[in-house]
């Protein structure tokens, strides 16, 4: 893709760049930390029987990061947003503002939603290798990010550059590193 010298301004800065290799560090530490602290019996136990396990919910983190890339590689296959410029630089803040918030609950959608069939070993191995391919892409790339756009299905969205999906990535980590901890804390979670 040859970009002309406008274009070339819709790559993230430095800072965008490290920002979001600094929370993506961030939320595979802290959930990498959480989830070697956790066992067998501990990894399946549920607060509630509508609620997600520390397992499921690492299964939805892998299934989301998988999805959440895939909006990136979408957004950038579509046609580029001439009015990239106009868009409302405040998008960046309403999602670190929104995501990590759990006072707001979201319905997952049903390609997210954990299954429970995936083993922890094959939960834990994708999530490594879908997280590293995220963070490459992020460390090496000079596309235009925010000059694609794709909708997000929550209209408190809307339309998402191809880097608003990308910070979007570790902010519902966090999020969901959150939840394990809601789960950890409970009470029947057993020490």
């Amino acid at each position: 893709m040859a970009l002309d010298v406008d274009l070339k301004q819709a790559a993230m800065s430095r800072q965008e760049r490290a920002r979001i290799v600094e929370l993506l560090n961030a939320s595979e530490r802290e959930y990498l930390d959480r989830s070697s602290q956790v066992s067998e019996e501990q990894w399946v136990y549920k607060m509630a029987p509508a609620t997600w396990s520390v397992g499921e919910i690492a299964e939805h983190i892998m299934l989301a990061e998988l999805l959440l890339f895939g909006c990136v590689e979408r957004a950038l296959a579509g046609p580029e947003d001439s009015r990239w410029r106009e868009a409302p630089l405040a998008k960046a803040e309403l999602l670190e503002k929104a995501l990590p918030n759990r006072s707001f609950k979201a319905t997952a959608p049903v390609s997210v939603v954990p299954t429970g069939a995936l083993s922890r070993e094959e939960t834990m191995t994708r999530y490594v290798q879908a997280r590293a391919r995220t963070r490459e892409f992020v460390e090496h790339t000079d596309l235009p990010l925010k000059a694609f756009k794709f909708k997000h299905p929550f209209p408190v969205f809307d339309m998402l550059s191809a880097y608003d999906w990308l910070l979007y990535i570790p902010l519902h980590h966090l999020r969901h590193n959150m939840q394990i901890t809601e789960v950890m804390a409970s009470p029947g979670f057993g020490r």
